[in-house]
């Protein structure tokens, strides 16, 4: 497999001292990807790149960057067989997965080529006679988007879509864990015709992260910041921003809460519940991590759902032969299996699944969790979800609130009414009513509250973030002055 170099002004280049990376197959050990470990100086060549191009590409017209972001979706898709390929060797993920992320992914850079022509200002009336004010939103300048690895065609896209239709420049630091993927996304808009230095891509050895990042955002040129991953990261990276006074955007970690009310389909939110909780193994950061239960129909709804996560089998995403893949390392499994132990040694109920082999974690069914389990408050990012079961609605919105995240949730009850307003109770930046917990569309306002981050991508919202809101004016007339 060849070597992967930096694409910087739309060229494939070596890092500075030649140094590579590997990254292995979580199943087999096998490199999956060789690629270049970037210096500081070639990230900082990366944003000069970026920065040369602003100008003009901020001065394109909309009509010209819509064409190139439609036809970038149509590269993407045309690259589905390699997404695929990649996906399977750099993090375990199946073809159903793979598949999935290049349909929203492609969605999403179409939904960008739309709001080409919906980035508007407005004229504001003045007091004083003779002045038009007027609010414009422009280009803000190079954006650094760093996007994570399990759901890396979507995130991958979102980071960089909103900020090119705006007008800006990107500079996208690829995973260390999917570099071969975020690259194939890097060259779809190249070969859709993105101009030279638009679009450029530093990869690093994940012992130069810290140091990488830290260079890019205080590049002078960076204006802004996008990041997906975990809050830990997210803390770090908004410490970073905030001491370079650069605006961020942060979508962090989640324990998503799943509310099962007593008048709930139960048929619906076991299906609803399995598909959040289980889909790409779990590794979704709005995965449904706690199923919180009315006690009055927890057991039939456990019962249904032990049933169903028991049909969920784990396996090689290569043979193509079983709905759940590996997990992302053998790390992420040992921490699963722990969190797993610790809740069983405390009295939670093992309702099905609990095996491990190697990365392959089969879907586990944790019953009866209390607040003394690990597994209560810490994201598992795994095939696991615990029951909670409560005896009230107030008990119910205390327990989906009981976390220091907030990114996505779930209500289910037939009556509409009283649930809208468990909803409205839980503390969330998103929440899906008779519906899964995983759930996403190119042209929502998505993110977080508390710990899960601050800042929207998607649609209108994302304009606001990747635009500067400039106020001018236009005098008409003699003014007077007091001096």
């Amino acid at each position: 497999m060849s070597m992967l170099g930096l694409k910087i002004n739309n060229a494939e280049v070596e890092a500075a001292d030649g140094r590579v990376f590997e990254r292995l197959n979580p199943i087999s050990g096998e490199v999956a990807s060789t690629v270049a470990a970037a210096t500081v100086d070639d990230a900082r060549q990366a944003v000069n790149a970026a920065a040369r191009a602003f100008p003009a590409w901020a001065a394109t017209g909309p009509g010209q960057r819509r064409k190139l972001l439609l036809a970038a979706a149509d590269r993407l898709q045309a690259k589905a067989p390699e997404f695929v390929a990649a996906m399977a060797s750099e993090t375990g993920a199946t073809a159903g997965w793979a598949m999935f992320n290049v349909a929203l992914a492609a969605d999403m850079l179409r939904e960008a080529a739309s709001l080409t022509t919906q980035i508007a200002g407005e004229v504001i009336p003045s007091n004083r006679p003779g002045s038009l004010a007027m609010a414009i939103r422009q280009p803000a300048g190079v954006v650094l988007s760093i996007a994570p690895w399990n759901a890396p065609v979507i995130l991958g896209v979102r980071s960089l879509a909103t900020p090119l239709a705006c007008g800006n420049t990107v500079v996208m630091k690829t995973s260390e864990i999917c570099p071969r993927t975020h690259r194939l996304i890097v060259d779809a808009l190249h070969e859709a015709g993105l101009p030279e230095g638009v679009l450029n891509a530093v990869s690093n050895a994940p012992e130069d992260a810290g140091e990488i990042v830290e260079a890019l955002i205080a590049h002078p040129a960076v204006r802004r910041v996008n990041f997906t991953g975990s809050t830990r990261v997210g803390r770090i990276i908004a410490e970073s921003a905030g001491r370079h006074l650069k605006p961020a955007l942060l979508e962090l970690g989640g324990k998503a809460p799943f509310v099962v009310l007593d008048d709930a389909d139960l048929e619906q939110a076991v299906a609803a519940a399995a598909f959040g909780a289980y889909m790409n193994q779990g590794q979704i950061c709005m995965s449904t991590e706690r199923i919180v239960v009315d006690e009055t129909i927890a057991d039939r709804f456990v019962e249904a759902l032990a049933a169903k996560v028991k049909t969920l089998k784990a396996g090689d995403p290569r043979k193509g032969d079983t709905p759940l893949g590996s997990v992302v390392d053998a790390h992420a499994a040992q921490r699963i299996d722990a969190l797993v132990r610790d809740a069983v040694a405390k009295g939670a109920t093992l309702a099905a699944g609990g095996g491990i082999d190697g990365t392959i974690v089969d879907a586990t069914l944790l019953d009866r969790v209390t607040s003394a389990m690990r597994i209560y408050g810490e994201e598992s990012f795994g095939p696991v979800v615990s029951v909670v079961r409560v005896g009230s609605i107030d008990e119910a919105v205390r327990v989906a609130n009981d976390t220091e995240y907030g990114l996505s949730s779930a209500v289910f009850g037939k009556d509409i009414n009283r649930a809208m307003a468990v909803a409205r109770r839980i503390e969330s930046g998103i929440c899906h009513i008779n519906g899964p917990t995983v759930h996403d569309e190119a042209q929502m306002p998505f993110g977080g509250v508390k710990e899960s981050g601050y800042g929207r991508f998607g649609g209108k919202a994302g304009i606001a973030e990747f635009t500067e809101l400039r106020w001018i004016t236009i005098q008409d007339g003699p003014i007077h002055y007091p001096i």
